[in-house]
């Protein structure tokens, strides 16, 4: 081969050696990819995913420091780091709007001091001297996430709150200081042990740093909080608007445009707030409803402003992904039963025995045969228990009998009434008798019950893929 041929294979080799490298470089920095992991320590239904056994393939791969995944019943579905105390940024606008709607109504008017104006980082472009409503500075404070509005709204409704109590409400740091001592006081009642609030807009640095933290727990906790008031449901799911302020005397609108990326572009998603700050990184609290309940998001110090929005939708997806209808009957018999004059096909459930025979059984059904409920596949299997009523008296069709009790991971997930589909007389005296001599001579009791529904596998490990942590 010539030397021009080497040369040129050589320069090729380097070419797509360059070409791999960056292509990995480009992979590992684009926006959504950035340092995601797994986690052998991280809680799913409150176990390790070691302890589970799941493979990587199973679990959420995320790049936040600290997460918590629950629902508005309190399920929690993920975990990671939930109760380390960090540093929440502009997340902290949450309570100030929580603390805000508590103390006033929406149409109270807000004058913009100086002291508010002159913030900077985040703003909603407020000058000093700018009236407002509260329902207009609820949406500066939460859609650009104004550290401006935060402060104005701190201000008025402090020097409320030290009108009541006898304060200086003329001094603009002194209100200021009462609202947050508000925060702080609205921040224990809900639970929050971890949390400690310094000001009103999150900032953590220079002239605001201070003991400002929390944790990815008591942040949900504030947010289930929030997401109970409609005025808040309503401001953090709005996007981008205008509002109306008066500024000079006249009439005057400020365009607001979200910070929150993922609000119209993901499904069910209602918005709530995002953050950043050096020290807290970036930050997104969300809550996400798809017609069933309200699924809170905490995602704290991920990687990027981008990777916490992907974060956000990746643990999203996965607790929809694992999200499942189960059928509460599946039973491979079936019979028909007369009811109301109808003739019904049933799934039957069981074979209950008649405690006052030692032989007699009757069939029976859930009085809901199509009742599901919704579980969480990787929290593991279903297990069924019968518990049926002793009573020695007449049976008939549609009596409820008992029930069928559903559950998983030791913890009961449904009920459901079991009801006759036969007639089944109790023995009338004579044959109570003879059912009485048979018991005392020949130790008979009665036929089993026998369990007649199957419930189907939710996690099969044997047929998990991935690799295993």
């Amino acid at each position: 081969m010539g030397r021009t041929n080497v040369a040129a294979c050589t320069a090729i080799r380097i070419g797509f050696a360059l070409a791999f490298v960056l292509a990995a470089a480009w992979t590992a920095l684009s926006p959504g990819t950035a340092f995601a992991d797994v986690r052998k320590a991280d809680l799913i239904m409150g176990e390790t995913v070691e302890s589970r056994g799941l493979t990587v393939a199973q679990c959420p791969s995320v790049a936040a420091e600290y997460v918590y995944v629950v629902d508005e019943d309190g399920q929690v579905y993920f975990d990671r780091n939930s109760q380390v105390e960090t540093q929440i940024a502009s997340v902290t606008k949450i309570m100030t709007a929580i603390v805000a709607l508590e103390q006033g109504s929406l149409d109270d008017v807000i004058t913009v001091s100086k002291n508010a104006a002159k913030i900077g980082e985040s703003s909603a472009e407020l000058q000093a001297g700018d009236k407002l409503t509260l329902s207009e500075a609820l949406k500066a404070l939460m859609i650009p996430s104004g550290n401006d509005a935060a402060q104005a709204i701190a201000e008025y409704y402090g020097g409320r709150i030290l009108d009541r109590t006898g304060g200086d409400a003329t001094n603009e740091y002194a209100c200021a200081q009462a609202f947050v001592d508000a925060m702080n006081a609205k921040a224990q009642e809900l639970g929050m042990t971890s949390s400690e609030f310094s000001n009103a807009h999150g900032l953590d640095f220079d002239e605001y740093a201070g003991s400002l933290h929390s944790t990815a727990k008591d942040v949900s906790l504030m947010v289930a909080c929030a997401m109970e008031n409609d005025t808040f449901r309503e401001v953090v799911s709005m996007g981008e608007t205008t509002i109306k302020i008066t500024r000079d005397g006249s009439p005057a609108g400020i365009h607001l445009e979200p910070t929150d990326e993922l609000l119209g572009n993901y499904e069910g998603l209602c918005g709530v707030k995002t953050g950043y700050t050096e020290k807290a990184g970036n930050c997104f609290a969300a809550a996400c409803n798809r017609g069933d309940k309200d699924l809170y998001c905490i995602v704290l110090k991920s990687t990027d402003e981008w990777q916490r929005f992907t974060d956000t939708r990746t643990l999203l997806d996965w607790v929809y992904d694992h999200t499942v209808s189960y059928p509460l009957a599946n039973s491979p018999e079936t019979a028909q039963v007369i009811q109301d004059g109808q003739t019904l096909t049933v799934p039957v459930i069981a074979r209950v025995a008649h405690p006052g025979w030692t032989d007699a059984t009757y069939g029976v059904t859930l009085s809901k045969v199509d009742a599901a409920v919704s579980l969480f596949d990787l929290n593991g299997n279903v297990s069924q228990e019968l518990q049926i009523r002793e009573d020695p008296g007449n049976v008939h069709v549609g009596d409820v009998v008992g029930k069928l009790v559903f559950s998983q991971h030791n913890q009961v997930v449904a009920e459901a009434d079991l009801v006759a589909i036969e007639d089944q007389r109790a023995p009338n005296p004579f044959e109570a008798i003879g059912v009485f001599f048979d018991r005392l001579l020949f130790g008979k009791t009665q036929a089993p019950d026998t369990l007649v529904n199957q419930t189907t596998l939710l996690n099969d490990k044997t047929s998990a893929s991935g690799a295993s942590l």
